[in-house]
């Protein structure tokens, strides 16, 4: 067991992470309750964790290793002190505490590995799979501590969710991840424009990238309405937890706005409280 101070500095640790790092699902966070607020603010701080570890790393190994130090700690195999981790110190927390799937966790983990590497994105459905491991299950497994470990009912509204979610986060990465020979763009969608990863890479054909940007917009839009719709069959206690989807027609506007390899779009930090309550009202 973690010293009951020192599971409080994990916590709180996580709170500053996610607040540095993942601003949106913090100010998300911050309108639930105080007593689930830290739990959500773990399993973010764990996604954001995991989404890191290409960026520290300039070969696939380290980063694999990186890895499964994670999935040894969540499944209760790693060596040495993982307590002093604060982020699996909050995370492992919070899984006993309100009976979360270690599955999920894990696989998020395994749906990482593809960050590792510089391989593009092969088609739109492996990219909805990619989110489904990577973001569905953020929504899935704060919806669950929301209902206080009963089932929230709400995988349908999380799977929609998760990819409405990751699809725009990664068009507003792309000129980063272009930057890093990454392409999370789904190579399909870019044959059919008469383009190849390799363009993204090198920034060429701007003019094509618009309009597969323009789909996939559009395709977004429409996950948002079905994860919306499905919300309504879920557990009243879980709709917090879908917060984030606030900001994402906003994203989608500044995004039509935004040059396909330009500044990443941004929302100004004074609206976002706003668009926040918005659409808490409605929720």
């Amino acid at each position: 067991m973690v010293p009951a101070a020192r599971l409080e500095d994990a916590y709180r640790y996580c709170d500053d992470l996610v607040r540095d790092h993942d601003r949106d699902r913090w100010l998300a966070d911050g309108l639930l309750s105080e007593q689930k607020r830290r739990h959500a603010l773990a399993i973010h701080a764990f996604s954001y964790e995991a989404a890191r570890i290409r960026e520290t790393i300039h070969e696939a190994m380290p980063g694999e290793i990186r890895l499964q130090w994670w999935v040894d700690a969540i499944e209760g195999e790693a060596r040495g002190d993982v307590a002093g981790h604060p982020v699996a110190a909050a995370l492992i927390d919070t899984i006993r505490r309100f009976s979360l799937r270690r599955s999920g966790f894990v696989n998020l983990l395994e749906a990482r590995r593809f960050d590792l590497y510089d391989d593009a994105m092969p088609t739109l459905n492996d990219f909805e799979g990619y989110a489904g491991e990577t973001a569905s299950v953020l929504f899935l497994e704060v919806a669950q501590v929301l209902c206080d470990g009963a089932d929230p009912q709400a995988a349908d509204a999380a799977g929609h969710a998760g990819v409405a979610y990751a699809l725009t986060g990664l068009m507003r990465a792309l000129p980063i991840h272009a930057r890093r020979n990454q392409v999370y763009l789904p190579a399909d969608l870019l044959k059919a424009a008469g383009m190849d990863p390799d363009d993204v890479r090198h920034g060429r054909k701007a003019e094509q990238l618009a309009g597969v940007l323009a789909d996939l917009r559009d395709h977004v839009a429409g996950h948002l309405d079905k994860a919306l719709a499905a919300l309504t069959a879920a557990d009243p206690r879980a709709r917090p937890a879908f917060l984030p989807l606030a900001f994402v027609r906003p994203y989608l506007k500044a995004l039509a706005k935004a040059q396909p390899y330009g500044p990443v779009a941004e929302l100004a930090n004074w609206r976002k409280p706003l668009i926040l309550w918005r659409f808490g009202r409605r929720l």
